[in-house]
């Protein structure tokens, strides 16, 4: 006998649905009469560091810029009675220093109360995966370039000074200034086509563990010791941070290049310069380890910001691509080994710009952080 299908219309207990409430990955608030916050799920207590308690005893004005996007489509439904959808836009919070892009969703829940439901979803990570693969892409093209050059160039560049040696002992002092010019010039060339193959895919450094904040620690006495010594560097590090496996002289390379480039950004640009670096723990972001069954968890977040006028509009889409640079002089190889170096310790690296702050984001691995995916 067949069981008796349960009737489709039975109510849900008031219980479960805060249940389902808490359990959303978006921030849900709910504002009643006067913007005052009346509900928040538990991803909301989480993005804004508060309990629930705490935050419905405020107005949605406290928690948003009086010029917030959010507090003008609040406005607009309470004006309409309609409800508005609206995509990357720029959200500031009074209770955080940077602002982030999300996706909004502002309704009427009830018209009579005249409650409004917000829902909100950062656009941190879907928003960026594209980009980041675009960043491995621009590395992949940086290995396959650095190979060709020493597979292509080191060759030659044997034979041309060979040839110099020889024709020395045969022509006039006069002549030997050319081909002393000459053997200059092509060890010079071997000299970058050396510093180039540290891009290569088969370039493989040597790994241990590694805590950060040593990483860290070494690279902002570089900083002030030399390019960053008129420059305010604020230190914000999350002291129970685990380990990770990486190459030392890579990180540091890595971090003194995010590093230096603030500092240059900053040159001359204002009398408060500052330069933040950031660690924290950040579970919840994983990617696909190409070649295997496995994803990886990239929970460490280490941050470099400047309060700087950021990157121009024309060149942030090809930011990490070798040879792109705004720097009179520049080669365009920081940004490119960068991300070459942050992709060989498996992880991503993420650039934002807010009104105030140019943020770099690198998300790493820490040891043991390989999991099998579901079902697999």
């Amino acid at each position: 006998m067949m069981p008796r299908r349960e009737q489709q219309n039975e109510t849900i207990p008031a219980e479960l649905q805060m249940q389902l409430l808490h359990a959303l990955p978006q921030i849900v608030i709910l504002a009643g009469q006067n913007n005052a916050i009346r509900y928040v799920n538990a991803m909301a207590e989480l993005y804004f560091n508060a309990s629930s308690l705490i935050l419905c005893r405020m107005v949605l004005e406290d928690l948003f810029h009086f010029d917030s996007p959010i507090l003008s489509l609040v406005n607009q439904v309470r004006r309409t009675r309609c409800s508005i959808n609206e995509y990357n836009v720029e959200i500031g919070s009074v209770r955080h220093k940077t602002s982030e892009f999300m996706d909004l969703q502002v309704a009427n829940l009830s018209l009579e109360e005249k409650y409004i439901i917000i829902v909100m979803q950062p656009r941190t990570i879907a928003q960026k995966i594209e980009r980041q693969l675009a960043h491995r892409g621009a590395a992949r093209s940086v290995s396959g370039m650095a190979s060709m050059l020493a597979h292509e160039i080191r060759n030659p560049l044997s034979g041309i000074r060979g040839a110099a040696q020889l024709l020395e002992s045969s022509i006039d002092q006069e002549d030997r200034t050319l081909t002393k010019l000459i053997c200059e010039e092509t060890d010079r060339i071997s000299r970058l086509v050396g510093r180039m193959e540290v891009f290569g895919e088969n370039k493989s450094a040597d790994q241990e563990m590694i805590n950060i904040h040593a990483i860290l620690g070494h690279v902002l006495h570089v900083a002030k010791s030399g390019f960053a010594r008129d420059i305010e560097i604020i230190e914000d590090y999350d002291p129970s941070l685990p380990g990770l496996r990486g190459n030392r002289d890579l990180l540091v390379q890595m971090f003194l290049n995010l590093v230096k480039n603030a500092a240059e950004a900053l040159s001359g640009t204002r009398a408060r310069a500052k330069i933040w670096m950031t660690t924290s723990y950040r579970p919840g972001v994983s990617v696909k380890v190409p070649g295997s069954r496995t994803r990886t968890s990239l929970p460490l977040q280490i941050t470099i910001e400047d309060n700087g006028p950021g990157i121009p509009d024309d060149i942030r889409s090809i930011l990490f691509d070798p040879f792109v640079t705004t720097k009179a002089g520049g080669t365009g190889l920081g940004l490119a080994l960068v991300a070459k170096s942050v992709k060989d310790h498996g992880g991503i690296i993420e650039y934002e710009q807010t009104a105030q702050r140019t943020i770099f984001k690198v998300l790493l691995p820490h040891v043991n952080s390989a999991r099998r995916e579901d079902g697999e």
